[in-house]
């Protein structure tokens, strides 16, 4: 099943230059789009859920930063092969990687960290990343980096990371930093937009 899913997806990509090039340009840089968006909305924050959207970015980040460093221990464990170190004469690999092992995805248990954490703040923007996450996931099977399995381990985990962080003891925790972080970027930004307001008298 593993097998099959991944040569239909990567089998697909070959023949259509039309979806293979947007998709490898959105999978290779989707680390620093999801990151940059995590530090917009936490810079550019405002209105009245402004406390809130901030919150929601640390959560995030945080809940991204958690799953990863579990997936790091499950990769030595496991050790399993990428698809194109495998079956090299029968995969495309459509943008040069590393032949480090491959379970669970860093980059779908990052992704789908930051939407599940989104989501339980925010229905609707989590619902848009995790869309994106979606088709981060399903792209790097297509490109022949990951197996099937090994994308779906890292949205379980990804998943898991932001539920935790999310357990009401633990919560306040990220909900403090956010708040701490919040107060001193503002009083940063008031410094340099407003330098007399702060000035002694």
């Amino acid at each position: 099943m593993d097998l099959s899913v991944l040569h239909s997806l990567n089998g697909f990509l070959f023949r259509h230059d039309g979806v293979e090039d947007p998709l490898v340009f959105y999978v290779n840089l989707a680390e620093l789009l999801f990151l940059a968006m995590l530090i917009l909305a936490f810079l550019f924050a405002g209105g009245h859920r402004r406390a809130e959207t901030r919150r929601a970015a640390v959560a995030a980040g945080l809940s991204a930063g958690l799953g990863l460093a579990v997936a790091q221990v499950i990769t030595r464990i496991v050790d399993r092969p990428r698809p194109f170190v495998a079956h090299p004469a029968a995969v495309h690999l459509f943008s040069h990687h590393a032949a480090d092992p491959g379970f669970p995805s860093d980059h779908a248990t990052a992704a789908f960290a930051i939407g599940v954490a989104l989501l339980l703040r925010n229905r609707l923007w989590g619902a848009i990343v995790l869309v994106f996450a979606t088709i981060l996931a399903v792209g790097r099977v297509a490109m022949g980096v990951h197996y099937p399995t090994d994308v779906i381990g890292g949205a379980v985990l990804g998943t898991l990371a932001a539920l935790v962080l999310y357990w009401p003891p633990v919560r306040q925790l990220p909900n403090r930093l956010a708040d701490l972080a919040g107060r001193v970027l503002d009083r940063i930004l008031q410094g340099i937009l407003h330098p007399q307001d702060s000035s002694p008298v």
